[in-house]
């Protein structure tokens, strides 16, 4: 019996050898580029620089925004439609999708990785859904005033705590909602922060959130340790005595803006990076740039920033030293520059050129570009890296 048993176990050991096996592969390097009019993402990968397959049939990415799973498998593509798609970067394949509403503006992943919340125009308000099967859990209505009326959600980040952070536009009201029980959140309201707060970000430790005001000259912050002390005003009226320029496309907040203690915001309709000390919270310095900033990112390692701008000087990126606050390198990587995104030790910058179909890799520590990769009118560029980072 023994012998024969061994035999039936070496047989099938060797038909386990000859049967094809798909290659394993991990997820740290992967990365999604939003293909805008298209529809789809292409999944990609920073070690060759290459691309590992196209993943159509994600609706409306005019606007999209994408976090990840934990463990880095799983995209979630936020699309303007109010699409919310699951995608597996290892099989290049839709796991599911849903349309939860008329009109969205991007989300978050809580931060133990179960729930996904999804940050609405219309209706206005947040959902929350299960990570795993994206079964609604709960919604919460972003109703202000007199009970009526709804705000556009702006802003949204995931903080400790399975909490979510999110702005309110019209009301100019911060939510924070805890989700630890996400059939029945918890919201948390402070009014007044200002007018038409239109993006936020929060520090990567978590503490704070920052909201910056369309509407007036300035920021909102919160101490998320200490919400019930409420909003301070920062950088109030740093356009104070000139007149602001038009704004053509709203800066983002959302990126990796902070470098040491500074971080580093566009001002609403000027030609400068602001620069704030974050131990007080005061201005620290202006960068003059070449247009009206819309991303600036510190690149991993803080010693650089690197800037891309609105129309019409939206082909250009400038780089800028941290140490002296000055403009050091300008780069035209293609038309309409609309994302850049890091490699997580910073060694690259990959570039999304909209009007040129391309996306343009460079080497951090020359300035000297490594790649080219084709793509459909390219927007945002994600790397799984974020799945470990909060706010992202």
């Amino acid at each position: 019996m023994r012998r024969r048993a061994a035999l039936v176990f070496a047989f099938a050991l060797a038909l386990a050898a000859c049967a094809p096996t798909a290659e394993l592969r991990g997820t740290g390097d992967l990365g999604v580029v939003i293909e805008r009019t298209a529809g789809s993402v292409l999944v990609v990968e920073t070690t060759h620089r290459s691309v590992l397959g196209r993943v159509p049939g994600l609706g409306d990415l005019s606007h999209a925004s994408v976090v990840f799973s934990r463990d880095g498998r799983y995209a979630y593509v936020f699309g303007r439609d109010g699409g919310l798609s699951k995608v597996d970067l290892l099989t290049t394949s839709v796991v599911e999708r849903i349309v939860q509403s008329g009109n969205a503006i991007g989300g978050a992943i809580s931060q133990d990785g179960r729930l996904i919340a999804a940050a609405n125009y219309t209706p206005g308000g947040i959902r929350i859904f299960d990570s795993e099967t994206l079964q609604p859990l709960s919604e919460v209505p972003s109703t202000y005033g007199d009970g009526t009326r709804r705000a556009k959600v702006v802003g949204i980040a995931d903080a400790p705590g399975n909490r979510f952070v999110f702005s309110l536009f019209e009301a100019g009201e911060i939510w924070i909602v805890d989700a630890s029980d996400p059939r029945n959140p918890r919201v948390t309201k402070l009014l007044g922060v200002g007018r038409q707060p239109y993006d936020g970000f929060i520090t990567p430790n978590g503490r704070y959130y920052v909201a910056g005001l369309y509407g007036e000259d300035g920021l909102a912050l919160v101490d998320l340790w200490h919400p019930e002390q409420g909003v301070r005003k920062i950088l109030s009226g740093y356009g104070r005595g000139e007149k602001p320029l038009p704004v053509y496309k709203m800066p983002h907040l959302r990126g990796w803006a902070v470098a040491g203690r500074l971080a580093f915001l566009p001002a609403i309709g000027r030609h400068e990076v602001l620069v704030v000390d974050m131990d007080t919270w005061r201005e620290a310095g202006r960068v003059k740039v070449h247009g009206q900033p819309v991303f600036a990112v510190a690149q991993p390692g803080g010693r650089r920033l690197w800037v891309n701008f609105a129309f019409p000087d939206n082909g250009v990126v400038q780089i800028v030293d941290v140490p002296s606050l000055e403009v050091i390198r300008d780069l035209r990587p293609g038309r309409a520059v609309l994302h850049l995104e890091f490699t997580p030790r910073g060694e690259q910058v990959w570039v999304s050129s909209r009007d040129d179909n391309v996306v343009v890799i460079y080497d951090t520590e020359t300035i000297g570009e490594l790649a080219r990769i084709p793509a459909t009118h390219p927007s945002g560029i994600f790397f799984t890296a974020r799945a470990l980072m909060t706010g992202f």
